[in-house]
């Protein structure tokens, strides 16, 4: 602590403290003072007038009491008076009396302190047995007031107090510290290597001795300072030269730090730029895909909407991954465990890339091996864009030959394998050092690609960092002029012995293959042969009596003019259906007649393009192998748990499971649903989620908090509308998988397949495997008010129940318009959303494209673009309603009978 500071508490802090202590005493000496006073000035004055005030009470003499009522409300700060007698009631009251006094069990004057209020009560003399009160109310904020007066002037007093002891203090403390100041300066000049001017002894001896020791080191600092110029000068010199080279290379440095924040920020407006101009554009692309996708097509138009609508969904993914990369760099990127299929999953990637490839007549194959294990766990969505980036690439930079994919196992281990995935090309080769700095970011092989093949340069960048992440290695072999090898290794979980099934069993059925590709055709036969078929050349079908099945591959040189007149002619001398997998695009498929059937398709072929199509031109059905696990015992049998406010909904998945093999349960709430968990055990629940009441998500939890088997029994939300970022907060919240409505048999099929280890019959396989054609409909025309086709084969088959899921949902449109029109008027945008939900799933498994139409167009604003969005296409939802009404009144009422006893034969059986 500083002298100075020492020196002002003693002076000041002291006496201040002291005059606070002796105020604060005569403060509250004064204020208890005050109090003692009152109380006994009402004391007094109570004990004159209680003798009066009894026997005017006991006589009953009202003037008398209220004239001394008046005197005792003369006393100080009395604010009411009330006087009870001895039965408790208020013979006499003055002033705004508050809570009615209550007479105290002792008969003794008392008094309660409440607060500021004071009440005072003393018992009257009175002739009877029961005594009588006298109440004073007592207001005592004139003494708050008046010890607030005394404080402040006792802190007026201290102030001046303080002020006088602060100008005392300062003259002393300035007569003392004075000296010090001096030489603290001097000193602080001989810090900074001036000299400072002599100083003046003081009259203190102990500070004068102070003074000449400054004095002396100010003289011995002068003469060192001259003998240390000299070397300052010499050392300046010799380091002018380190500062010219460390000027310089600041210089380069803040050049190079200008470069890099601009870089940023050009990457910065890129990514938004790109993701805001794509993928709004790209968003309504897919929803109208999928809104067509429900309309009526014919098969090709159907097959080129699926192409178009993965595209999408791929060119969609690619746009978000490049977003990614500054995730990735921030390591901000989460991975996710789900089951995938690298067959499948392979195909799909060269589905995608198929047009380019043949635009530029490559070949495109992809090699799965058999060792890969079908069922596998890690993260499809980067693995895809890992994949596909490659893909692209290879194609992009070749120009001839051909593009193969291959997935091998590499390692395995106890519930986890280590695949190798390769990417090979015949294209133009890349040198040693292109590969060095083919990883980096923003950057290309040769500045001239960038203008020839366009891209960003982020691919391959993001590839790595993906690939690293998920614990993968990426390498690349090249040689300049013949072709690129990228590969990374894939750590997934998945059972290294669970050998993959074959998907058909051909029992020794011949099939003609002419593949002039030579991978490509020893991996068709591989495929062959491990179906059980015994595969034959296009030589040896001529002299085959038996030949079930030909698969001819034709490539660009075949669909010359000249080469296909030859191909018509062999076709015509086959005696068998014939698959033409044909190196083109859909548009550009040939006209090739095919005398015995058979079907043209294109290439590459995904494996489950090729097992369906073998199914459909084989003599006979080849057998499918069955799924893992059979079929339970009706002891054990599965039962599965149906949660549905619809009980449209409910009604068609109690029929399509009927014959399943399992014991569907229904619930029509959440609620419902808890209460029969509690009850029994079931082995999988399908939930929808947005319900009256407990919604899907609030039940869900509600069953993982019951515990035992509940955490682990399978949840799979069942939902007419879900975006990305739904399905994840879906899953996130406890629920295993997500199903759209209306449900598609091959995922049902699957699902069923995975979680209860059973087997499907026949028809389901059939519905999700075949398309209808009906050529009644272009693609031009309106929608159909009722469509029974489609509606049939959304109910499994059963055209009963195709009609009484219409009739439901005609006798609920009422209803359904009153609930949206009362949202629309009450601004109720939530209310809104729920009752279009409602209908929007109600659709999902009827025949009614139109108004089905409409509900999901419907939702889908109101989920993107808000209430405002969807008040212009009401009307026409409407409309869409009443033509449907309409059509349930056109109907005869047999048509109605027949359709209520077809359900309930249905039902019971």
């Amino acid at each position: 602590m500083f002298l100075k500071t020492r020196l002002m508490l003693s002076i000041l802090g002291l006496p201040l403290m002291l005059l606070t202590l002796l105020a604060g005493v005569a403060v509250v000496l004064e204020d208890r003072q005050d109090r003692a006073a009152l109380r006994e000035t009402l004391s007094q004055g109570t004990r004159l007038l209680a003798p009066s005030l009894g026997e005017a009470l006991a006589a009953g003499d009202e003037r008398a009491l209220s004239r001394l009522g008046e005197r005792l409300m003369a006393l100080p700060h009395v604010e009411s008076l009330s006087v009870q007698d001895g039965h408790g009631e208020l013979r006499l009251t003055l002033g705004q009396l508050g809570k009615p006094p209550t007479p105290p069990r002792d008969a003794a004057p008392q008094l309660l302190e409440q607060g500021l209020v004071w009440r005072w009560q003393t018992p009257l003399p009175s002739p009877g047995t029961a005594t009588a009160w006298l109440t004073l109310d007592v207001d005592t904020t004139p003494l708050l007031l008046s010890r607030y007066r005394l404080m402040a002037s006792a802190g007026l007093v201290l102030m001046l107090a303080g002020l006088l002891l602060l100008l005392v203090g300062f003259a002393v403390t300035r007569r003392v510290t004075q000296p010090l100041e001096d030489a603290g300066r001097a000193l602080k000049r001989l810090a900074f290597g001036m000299v400072p001017a002599r100083l003046a002894p003081p009259a203190s001896p102990e500070l004068g001795s102070l003074t000449r020791r400054v004095n002396d080191l100010a003289d011995h600092l002068a003469a060192s300072r001259d003998d240390l110029q000299a070397q300052i000068e010499q050392a300046t010199n010799e380091l002018q030269e380190s500062m010219e080279t460390i000027e310089v290379q600041n210089i380069e440095l803040d050049m190079a730090h200008r470069r890099a924040v601009e870089a940023n920020r050009v990457k910065s407006e890129f990514l938004a730029n790109m993701s805001h101009e794509i993928r709004t554009p790209l968003n309504g692309i897919v929803g109208f895909c999928r809104l067509l996708g429900r309309s009526r097509l014919e098969p090709r138009q159907r097959e080129w909407l699926d192409h178009v609508q993965r595209a999408c969904d791929n060119l969609l993914m690619l746009v978000n991954d490049v977003l990614d990369f500054s995730k990735l760099e921030a390591g901000r990127v989460e991975l996710e465990t789900l089951p995938l299929d690298m067959v499948a999953l392979v195909d799909e990637v060269l589905g995608l890339q198929a047009p380019l490839a043949q635009h530029k007549h490559l070949r495109l194959l992809g090699l799965v091996f058999d060792d890969v294990p079908a069922d596998l766990k890690g993260d499809p969505l980067r693995i895809r864009q890992v994949i596909t980036n490659l893909v692209n690439n290879a194609v992009k930079f070749t120009d001839r030959g051909e593009v193969i994919v291959r997935v091998m196992l590499e390692e395995a281990e106890i519930d986890r394998v280590l695949l190798r995935i390769g990417v090979s090309d015949t294209g133009m080769g890349l040198s040693e050092e292109a590969c060095r700095r083919l990883f980096q970011a923003f950057h290309q092989t040769d500045i001239s690609h960038s203008r020839e093949f366009g891209g960003t340069g982020l691919g391959l960048a993001i590839s790595r960092q993906l690939v690293e992440q998920m614990g993968g290695e990426v390498s690349v072999e090249s040689v300049p002029g013949e072709g690129s090898t990228f590969s990374f290794t894939l750590p997934l979980e998945g059972n290294a012995e669970a050998e993959r099934l074959p998907e058909l069993r051909l029992q020794g059925d011949t099939v003609a293959l002419d593949e002039s590709h030579l991978p490509t055709r020893r991996a068709l036969e591989h495929l062959m042969r491990r179906w059980d078929a015994r595969v034959v050349t296009a030589t040896q079908a001529a002299a085959e009596p038996g030949v079930a099945l030909a698969v001819v591959a034709l490539d660009a040189e075949d669909l010359e003019a000249a080469s296909l007149d030859v191909w018509r002619g062999r076709l015509e001398q086959l005696a068998c259906p014939a698959l033409l997998l044909v190196n083109a695009g859909l548009p550009d498929l040939p006209a090739l007649p095919l005398p015995h059937g058979g079907e043209i398709l294109t290439k590459p072929i995904a494996r489950a393009t090729l097992v369906q199509a073998m199914r459909r031109h084989l003599a006979h059905t080849p057998q499918a192998l069955p799924a893992p696990g059979s079929p339970r015992a009706p002891a054990s049998m599965p039962r599965l748990l149906v949660v549905d406010d619809t009980e449209s909904n409910r009604l068609l998945m109690r029929e399509l499971l009927s014959d399943v093999g399992v014991a569907v349960t229904l619930a029509a709430s959440g609620s419902q649903a808890l209460t029969l968990a509690r009850q029994q055990r079931f082995d999988l629940v399908l939930m929808d989620i947005r319900m009256a009441g407990m919604d899907g998500l609030e039940t869900t939890r509600a069953l993982r908090r019951l515990g035992g088997e509940w955490r682990r029994v399978p949840i799979i939300a069942v939902t007419a509308h879900v975006q990305g970022e739904q399905r994840r907060t879906l899953l996130e919240s406890g629920l295993d998988d997500v199903l759209i409505k209306p449900l598609e048999p091959q995922r049902l099929v699957r699902l069923l397949e995975e979680t209860l280890g059973l087997t499907m019959p026949s028809r389901f396989t059939a519905e999700a495997t075949t398309m209808q054609d009906d050529g009644r409909q272009n693609a031009g025309q309106e929608l159909a008010v009722v469509d029974l086709e489609i509606g049939t084969r959304l109910a499994g088959g059963r055209e009963a129940l195709a009609r009484e899921l219409l009739e439901r949902l005609a006798d609920s449109l009422p209803e359904s318009e009153r609930a949206i029109r009362d949202a629309v008027e009450r601004h109720d945008g939530e209310a809104l959303l729920d009752a279009l939900h409602a209908l929007n799933g109600a659709c999902r498994y009827c025949g009614t494209p139109r108004l089905g139409l409409l509900a999901e167009t419907l939702e889908t604003r109101l989920r993107s673009r808000g209430r405002e969005s969807v008040v212009a296409l009401l009307p026409e939802l409407y409309a869409a309603m009443a033509e449907l009404r309409r059509w349930q009144a056109d109907q005869p009422s047999s048509t109605t009978k027949a359709m209520a006893s077809a359900s309930s034969s249905e039902s019971e059986r």
